[in-house]
């Protein structure tokens, strides 16, 4: 096939909804082809926003605000990149001939953990750890008691960990209800999980077109509170359960249909693989692609939009490490040492307009033969920033 640099004025037009750090990534990707992007968010100079053609800030939880948008610009590709987003509104544009990426059913599946836990386990038979549903505290007793402590308490959607907690005796329980409401997105409905004593977890980044489906090495990485601190790339594996996490990842992207990235998470015991939550589009965790790939998993999405080929080379190992924000300001400022950036290291700063005690505000990437090493580096970097 060939591609034709879209730089006349009809051309290929893509919008973000969402336009975080991630979303940046993915709109610098599109104009390196001479895309023209429109980045869509709930605040104003979001990071995204900040490299786009044009953007806006506005209530993207409301059908008709997001509508409006879709009609004045008429987009080619609609890429939804946050969870917080009006799903009605997807199914609308599809309705209106508008291309929702991978589709407005995978998104209403994805983007919400009772629709693709269910969808896994029940209409596809997958490996996951035992669940239930609750949308009181007296059913959040209920659950736990019957699930068994430790378990796992979110919301049913939610971004970067948010109202994430484990519950390790009934003592927890008030407070892991307290901490799943205060979550970003929908906290009316909770999933109560099966506390798996996994050896670790990994993103394994599975990219599909037209032309095929390929994957990432896989990421391993630590959370805390719910959100990445630190992500590598290979994370170890046995063949026999990347083979099975390549398995699962291949049918339940699948059955989703679409094109595009999508960040499939597992908790992996021995050789055993349990699918536990997958995103339609670049994860967090898959940043670690920005130093250890040719092709970063954000030039992998906009290809996969594009139908265009998905080859890529593995340069090596690599590690990432988010910096939260220490202090809450309305103009941040990051103070960065200076060996930070060498021959085989850099940092991101995102350029969110304010901080937050805890909010991600940049990461660091370090590219090393021992992906140990790398894990170290990349820390102690994060560990060096500080912001006022």
């Amino acid at each position: 096939m060939t591609f034709t640099a879209p730089l006349q004025k009809d051309s290929i037009k893509i919008m973000l909804l969402g336009s975080g750090e991630l979303g940046k990534e993915v709109t610098i990707e599109a104009q390196r082809l001479g895309i023209e992007v429109v980045t869509v968010d709930k605040y104003e100079n979001a990071p995204a926003h900040l490299v786009a053609n044009r953007s806006y800030a506005i209530d993207m939880q409301d059908e008709a605000s997001v509508i409006e948008i879709i009609e004045k610009e008429q987009p080619t590709y609609i890429l939804p990149e946050v969870e917080a987003i009006s799903i009605s509104a997807l199914f609308e544009a599809e309705k209106r001939g508008y291309h929702v990426i991978p589709n407005a059913e995978a998104v209403n599946k994805t983007m919400n953990r009772k629709n693709i836990r269910v969808f896994a386990a029940e209409e596809l038979c997958l490996k996951t750890s035992g669940y239930e549903f609750v949308t009181t505290l007296e059913g959040l007793e209920a659950a736990a008691e019957r699930i068994g402590f430790p378990c796992v308490v979110k919301p049913v959607m939610s971004s970067s960990g948010h109202g994430q907690s484990i519950a390790r005796t009934p003592d927890d329980i008030e407070k892991s209800w307290e901490i799943a409401k205060e979550a970003r997105g929908d906290a009316s409905e909770l999933i109560v999980e099966e506390f798996v004593p996994f050896d670790y977890e990994i993103t394994l980044l599975t990219i599909r077109n037209e032309t095929g489906t390929v994957f990432c090495e896989p990421i391993g990485h630590v959370q805390k509170d719910g959100d990445f601190i630190l992500s590598w790339q290979p994370m170890q594996m046995t063949p026999s359960a990347l083979k099975k996490a390549q398995e699962i990842a291949k049918a339940v992207t699948d059955g989703l249909g679409g094109r595009g990235i999508f960040g499939v998470e597992f908790f992996v015991k021995d050789d055993e693989v349990y699918f536990s939550e997958l995103s339609p589009r670049p994860h967090d965790t898959g940043m670690v692609t920005l130093i250890t790939q040719s092709q970063s998993e954000f030039a992998l999405h906009v290809r996969a939009v594009l139908g265009l080929p998905l080859d890529f080379t593995f340069y090596g190992a690599g590690a990432c490490g988010a910096y939260k924000a220490k202090n809450e300001s309305h103009k941040p400022v990051l103070d960065i040492p200076d060996d930070a950036f060498s021959q085989n290291s850099f940092v991101r700063v995102f350029g969110k307009p304010e901080s937050h005690v805890g909010r991600r505000m940049a990461v660091s990437l370090v590219l090393d033969s021992d992906v140990e090493r790398a894990k170290t580096r990349a820390a102690q970097i994060v560990s060096q920033i500080d912001d006022h």
